[in-house]
């Protein structure tokens, strides 16, 4: 008997079984992978908290 784990996929839900025949954990297909990594460097999902490397603004230095 396996202790296969069931999890739902992050993007759209759907169960999957967590095992090595899926090659797109924790995500059920590469397209699902994609369209999460696409959130994220859009800016669209986020992590709260202050910038490692905050935006310098040479907006003054340009008027002089």
């Amino acid at each position: 008997m396996t202790n296969t784990k069931k999890i739902n996929c992050p993007s759209c839900n759907k169960q999957i079984l967590w095992n090595e025949q899926n090659k797109s954990r924790p995500f059920c297909s590469e397209r699902c992978k994609l369209i999460d990594f696409g959130e994220w460097a859009s800016d669209k999902n986020i992590i709260k908290g202050e910038s490692l490397y905050p935006i310098k603004d040479n907006s003054e230095d340009k008027l002089q």
